[in-house]
């Protein structure tokens, strides 16, 4: 490869197109030995189920338009970049920039979204061969900006990226907004009870009680990975995703298409925790598990029971993530409740570009007061956390 050579970027209407082992080789290098990706929702498979399921595509408001950069024949990058005519199921919410647009005169949608549909879960979202993150990046923000520029399109927004990424688009004139999620971080602490420990022993107290209440709810809680998935567990699971989607968001975002394509292609990546009456499930929370994390996606169930969402959604997740190595469990999006239960607060990054230079001044404004704003609660919200303060603090 020269260093001048010419770098060709192309948008793609689906994946088909576009092999899998090539966007691999940029989403998730560290698999190329069979090795578990570090980040499932970026895999060539999870996007293809989304799009093979009919969850993105045509009637959905999430039109493919996946990038490519190629230089001297071989991809070196690319990104799952969407046409938006809506601003639902982003998990960064841009709802006030696109009714003040609306009343200026403008034309908010469509907008260029370069996201995981559905998915509040920080990770690499230009992605780059090992050796191209520069230059990548470069052509990926440059490619979509012009295609914004090129079809009158009103923004472009890149959401729940690394913060690398973040400084990356901020250095060449995008506008960076930082936001807020909870996510527990594993100290060393071996198991449960360490991690116990290292609370104050009132939240201990409450964390205990919380679990002793949440397992008694006349079953038995499982966790199930790989082939100890049946088809039928996924029944169950729908049944549980379309009644908290409906109470949610009103519709639910996926199609059940896409958890029988999942089964057959990532249960490997799939942790699912079930509550059991018999052979029931009452209750239950998908998670996919990557390299060095475990992410909370969806739960629900039949019936409520005292706590057992913060058991099955949290409390497991850790009893997991510790029995299994995993530095670090993101549960979702928001939620201050995940506070007092060993979730911490941690910055996430967007970036966007407005292609009206006034509108555009008029979100930088708003940003730079709203990053102060995030900066000062995660502080604050840290301070209050449920960790011991004193260090000679009695063990119980």
């Amino acid at each position: 490869m020269t260093e001048n050579s010419e770098i060709t970027i192309r948008a793609h209407s689906g994946l088909s197109g576009i092999a899998a082992a090539d966007w691999d080789a940029c989403a998730c290098p560290e698999a190329a030995d069979a090795a578990r990706p570090e980040d499932p929702f970026t895999t060539h498979r999870f996007l293809k189920a989304l799009e093979d399921s009919g969850s993105v595509g045509p009637g959905t408001g999430w039109q493919a338009q996946y990038l490519t950069a190629e230089q001297d024949g071989k991809m070196i990058a690319c990104a799952p970049l969407y046409a938006k005519s809506h601003s639902q199921g982003e998990y960064v919410f841009d709802h006030g920039w696109a009714d003040a647009y609306t009343r200026a005169g403008g034309r908010y949608y469509p907008k260029l979204q370069v996201a995981v549909p559905f998915t509040p879960v920080t990770g690499r979202r230009l992605l780059t061969r090992p050796g191209h993150e520069d230059t990548g990046r470069a052509a990926l923000i440059q490619g979509a900006v012009q295609i914004a520029e090129g079809n009158a399109v009103s923004s472009v927004h890149v959401t729940f990226c690394t913060d690398a990424e973040a400084s990356a688009g901020a250095a060449m004139g995008l506008m960076r907004r930082t936001g807020q999620q909870f996510h527990w971080i594993d100290e060393g602490y071996g198991d449960f009870g360490g991690f116990l420990a290292a609370l104050s022993a009132r939240k201990r107290k409450n964390i205990r009680k919380e679990r002793r209440i949440a397992q008694d709810f006349g079953g038995n809680i499982v966790q199930l990975s790989g082939d100890d998935i049946k088809p039928e567990h996924w029944d169950a699971i729908w049944e549980f995703y379309q009644d908290t989607g409906a109470r949610k968001w009103g519709t639910p975002y996926l199609t059940r298409e896409f958890f029988e394509i999942a089964h057959d292609t990532m249960r490997d990546d799939i942790l699912l925790i079930l509550a059991m009456d018999g052979d029931t499930p009452v209750a239950g929370a998908v998670n996919f598990i990557g390299a060095s994390a475990l992410y909370g996606r969806y739960w629900g169930c039949a019936y409520d029971h005292p706590f057992l969402h913060f058991e099955l959604c949290y409390y497991q997740a850790i009893d997991y993530a510790l029995a299994h190595g995993l530095g670090r469990v993101e549960a979702g999006a928001q939620g201050e409740h995940k506070l007092a239960r060993g979730y911490l607060p941690v910055a996430t990054h967007s970036l966007h570009w407005v292609r009206d230079a006034g509108f555009a001044d008029a979100v930088a404004q708003y940003l730079r007061a709203e990053g102060a704003a995030v900066e000062e609660d995660i502080e604050v919200l840290t301070s209050y956390g449920p960790f011991r303060k004193l260090p000679k603090e009695d063990h119980e």
